[in-house]
């Protein structure tokens, strides 16, 4: 996902996103402990993801 997308939401939507990926994180590190992962590259990315979601939380929360 694109910081440009990230910022375009409101805090209810990058809650909401946060969530999701969160919870998809949780299910991509279980199927790698079980060694059904077959995409690991996708964990970098989700963890990426929520990284970038923090850091436009943060900046909007600056900002008001």
């Amino acid at each position: 996902m694109k910081v440009n997308e990230i910022n375009e939401m409101d805090g209810q939507e990058l809650e909401q996103l946060l969530k999701q990926n969160r919870e998809e994180l949780f299910n991509l590190r279980f199927q790698h402990a079980t060694g059904q992962l077959e995409n690991t590259a996708r964990l970098k990315q989700v963890r990426r993801d929520i990284a970038r979601i923090l850091t436009v939380k943060s900046y909007k929360e600056k900002e008001q």
